[in-house]
């Protein structure tokens, strides 16, 4: 019984050891094939692959291609402005001395709303006059209407009536005419000569130029408040005379700027001009764009690229993805996880941080946007 199990236990661990040395066989020249391989796509003409863990994949940056709608013609700069249709530049328009501020600077307000108090002895004047204007047609108001009676009695002379009469439209005119002066100072608020400057629509206030106790008059070079809406700006763009074909009223407009490099706003063209500049060939477009995050702001510099249609579309890469050598541009595309292959491509359309390609490059393709003059340097090491 014992020899039986000896024979057993024996059986067992001779079973056990060829199944170790079988499995470390298999996996040996499994391990030999994958380096077979990668010694292969190492030395295969255009395919650049690095272990895992190599420095050089530090260096290296890529990310999925996407085909955006490519531009009608070469991108021109560009200039963020307020829309002027929902913009008021605001000064007074009487003399006087600010005795209050009501809004300041980035405050959000609503049409109507006061933004400062000002005493002025100009409307303290012409509420004078206006006062004695209202007691005067009064005054005459009545006399006319008793000469009027008088008349019909024949208690006074024809002539007489039509002195009183003409003594009342007169009065009605002066009336009149400080009932207009009133508002033409548009000037509303308080009595004695204190009025209430106040907002012709709602926006915020992005400039001011007024404090308390300051002289403020109606010819002032400056104006007192600025107040527009900024969720709506225009860009205003001076298009090359060669590029005005390619504009059209409507076309959609791609907006990039050095604040957010990676992000493109989408604007509209409103109003193309109708006269070149004699001096640049230029003529002025203006583009509308609705800016609700309010990240652009007004005064900077965009770059402008009229788009096509969306039927004229091509894969939008950054410039530090392509590689020229000679008449032929190049660019890495990652196949797997630290192997990527040299790709020759068509370039479409080139600017100056981005451009377009044409063929040679699928949309979903993971291609190198940094590191690309690295990987072929190694390409071309690899090919000596």
């Amino acid at each position: 019984m014992k020899t039986a199990t000896k024979l057993l236990v024996f059986t067992v661990v001779a079973v056990s050891a060829a199944g170790i040395v079988t499995f470390v066989q298999y996996r040996a020249a499994q391990h030999e094939a994958t380096l077979d391989k990668i010694a292969a796509e190492i030395h295969q003409p255009g395919i650049v692959s690095f272990k895992p863990g190599e420095p050089q994949l530090t260096s290296i940056r890529s990310e999925a291609a996407t085909a955006e709608a490519m531009p009608a013609a070469d991108p021109v700069n560009g200039r963020v402005v307020y829309d002027e249709n929902v913009t008021a530049r605001i000064s007074s328009p009487l003399a006087g001395r600010v005795l209050a501020l009501r809004a300041g600077v980035g405050d959000h307000i609503r049409r109507g709303a006061s933004l400062a108090e000002i005493d002025s002895p100009e409307l303290a004047t012409a509420e004078a006059e206006l006062s004695k204007a209202i007691s005067q047609e009064a005054r005459q108001r009545l006399a006319y209407e008793r000469a009027k009676n008088l008349h019909e009695h024949e208690v006074i002379a024809r002539k007489e009536f039509e002195a009183a009469e003409a003594d009342y439209r007169q009065a009605q005119a002066e009336g009149r005419r400080a009932s207009q002066r009133m508002r033409n100072l548009q000037a509303s608020g308080h009595e004695n000569g204190k009025f209430l400057l106040r907002s012709p629509l709602s926006g915020r206030v992005v400039e001011r130029s007024i404090n308390p106790g300051q002289e403020v008059r109606p010819d002032l070079p400056s104006p007192l408040f600025l107040i527009t809406d900024v969720t709506q700006l225009w860009v205003l763009v001076d298009v090359p005379e060669k590029s005005l074909s390619h504009v059209k009223v409507g076309q959609t407009v791609s907006i990039e700027t050095d604040a957010w490099p990676d992000e493109h706003f989408n604007a509209r063209v409103e109003r193309i001009g109708l006269v070149v500049d004699p001096v640049t060939r230029r003529v002025q477009v203006r583009c509308s764009i609705m800016n609700p995050d309010l990240k652009l702001k007004p005064e900077m510099f965009a770059r402008v690229s009229f788009l096509a249609d969306s039927s004229h579309q091509g894969i939008r890469v950054p410039n530090t993805s392509l590689v020229t050598e000679g008449l032929y541009v190049f660019v890495f595309v990652e196949k797997a996880p630290g192997t990527f292959e040299k790709r020759k491509v068509n370039l479409a359309l080139r600017g100056n941080d981005h451009s377009f390609i044409e063929s040679g490059l699928q949309e979903g393709e993971k291609v190198v946007i940094e590191g690309a003059l690295l990987l072929n340097s190694e390409a071309q090491a690899d090919a000596k």
